[in-house]
């Protein structure tokens, strides 16, 4: 190439230096390096069916966070990141004719329809003005180029065979090296403002002391954060034991957020991984973070096999469902007015911080869909909007699961949210933290306040359908684990608080995915 040649690097969900392939090219093949992030204005309107806002202020706020470190990292290394309000596609086009020594344009390959649609536009703009389109695959563990398929279509439908395949068959390519210097932009370009809350018209969160992830976006803080998590802690190690947990920042590894905006990569952590495993220890742990990882790359296949049905109201399985679509359902829902305290908690928790446990996102799921039967896509828009690690593959895909009709080889599963309420916060702390107007309720009868008498709900304080609602429902099975709470002799089975998982759980497969007993 000649030496006026410049690429633009276009970034969206990709937002690092380190393992980064779109850079890795880039580097060898131009004299000049634009690297892109578009604030696509698209990203801020309303959800497809229900009009939510599309990004939340947690999400929002650790994007630009994110933005911000990717541009110091960058000024570091002889660059800087290019910052635009715009459509990708425009911005693009600009460039090109405003420079007129553009030769390509690279970028990552995404999943969904919308994204998708991003990158014709992109192919279109770039054929128009003869500038060249490099692509790359970088989102997932395994490199979709080398899942042992075939062909994509040939993806199984059940989690555990193409987990079983893949390790067995697959291979994950080795990390990319990040380069001492970036090669510069080409004179004459202004770097842009990183936007506002109020330029992107929208309000700046209030942080909350209880958070679970009070953590900030950035490639800086996600390699911190491993280092944190692997290294400092070897909190990994006993990372199956603890990912069940409810309160607090290190009972899981809180990888996601990362991941969904590409400020870490899933080969990173793996490469990572398996140094720990070869210098300190290799148990069920550390194999478990790897498992989870699997899950993220399946959706995402699961995405590029079946595209837009991921959104279909029937599922994956084309199922017919009478959904309702009750508002009043769904406002107490979402604001966590159901009178199920484990329930409200949650919804509370995500309201407050834009984060909820994996344990808490399995069970009010099951309940929008098994105990309300509201329609799912009001749960996954919900969600979509309020999540700070929200994957449009993973929280789609997760709510099909649900809902029964995306990936699930058993049919009619459904939480029992009083047993796992009992489970996952036996003592009751998680639910007091998040639901203070029931603090005055010891143990884990706060989980079923309205099985107490009158008497000891005014001895907490508490006042049903004032203080706080009856249940929206109550389902018949919630019954049998009503007398089962710990605060009788039943507490002594284990370490008291919420962020302990009991004995009999801790063998469970990484979800509900995997238990083999029914009455969850």
């Amino acid at each position: 190439m000649s030496a006026s040649r410049t690429v633009i690097c276009l970034l969206r969900n990709d937002l690092r230096l380190h393992d980064n392939e779109v850079f890795h090219w880039a580097q060898r093949n131009a004299e000049h390096i634009i690297p892109l992030y578009c604030f696509d204005p698209r990203h801020y309107q309303g959800t497809h069916h229900f009009n939510f806002p599309k990004t939340g202020p947690f999400r929002l706020l650790f994007l630009l966070d994110s933005v911000k470190d990717l541009r110091a990292t960058l000024k570091k290394r002889g660059s800087t990141l290019l910052v635009r309000q715009g459509k990708p596609e425009d911005v693009v086009g600009d460039l090109i004719k405003q420079l007129g020594s553009v030769t390509a344009v690279a970028f990552h390959e995404e999943v969904a329809s919308e994204e998708k649609t991003v990158d014709k536009k992109l192919k279109d703009i770039c054929c128009q003005n003869k500038v060249k389109v490099q692509t790359f695959w970088g989102s997932t563990l395994y490199h979709r180029d080398d899942l042992p398929f075939g062909h994509i279509g040939g993806l199984p439908d059940v989690y555990t065979q193409f987990r079983k395949v893949v390790e067995g068959q697959g291979r994950v390519r080795p990390v990319l090296s990040i380069p001492e210097q970036v090669k510069s932009l080409p004179l004459g370009l202004e770097e842009g403002p990183i936007p506002t809350f109020e330029g992107l018209e929208q309000t700046e969160p209030v942080m909350d002391c209880r958070s679970a992830f009070p953590c900030r976006g950035g490639e800086t803080e996600a390699l911190d954060r491993l280092k944190h998590y692997f290294w400092d802690t070897n909190a990994v190690a006993s990372y199956k034991e603890t990912r069940n947990g409810m309160i607090g920042v290190d009972y899981s590894t809180k990888f996601s957020p990362w991941l969904a905006l590409g400020c870490i990569s899933p080969r990173y952590i793996y490469d990572q991984i398996k140094k720990y495993e070869a210098e300190r220890t290799a148990n069920q742990s550390t194999y478990w973070v790897i498992f989870e990882l699997l899950w993220r790359d399946y959706f995402k296949f699961v995405g590029l096999k079946y595209g837009d049905r991921i959104f279909h109201l029937n599922g994956l399985q084309d199922k017919h469902v009478p959904w309702k679509t009750d508002m009043t359902w769904f406002c107490a829902w979402k604001e966590g007015r159901t009178g199920v305290p484990f329930v409200d908690a949650n919804m509370r928790e995500l309201a407050l911080t834009g984060f909820m446990s994996n344990r808490g996102r399995q069970n009010v799921a099951s309940f929008l869909t098994k105990d309300l039967g509201l329609d799912w896509r009001l749960g996954a828009e919900w969600f979509e909007y309020l999540l700070v690690d929200h994957d449009v593959c993973s929280n789609y895909g997760n709510w099909l699961y649900s809902a029964g009709i995306g990936n699930d080889p058993r049919e009619n599963r459904k939480f029992n949210m009083i047993k796992q309420g009992l489970d996952y916060d036996n003592n009751g702390d998680y639910v007091r933290q998040w639901v203070p107007e029931l603090g005055g309720i010891k143990g884990g009868d706060v989980h079923t306040p309205w099985t107490l008498s009158n008497s000891a709900l005014s001895h907490a304080k508490v006042s049903l359908n004032d203080t706080y609602p009856s249940p929206i429902v109550i389902a018949p099975e919630w019954s049998r684990h009503v007398n089962n709470k710990s605060s009788g002799p039943s507490a002594a089975k284990g370490k008291k608080g919420s962020s302990y998982t009991p004995r009999q759980h801790k063998d469970r497969g990484i979800d509900f995915y995997f238990s083999k007993k029914k009455g969850f």
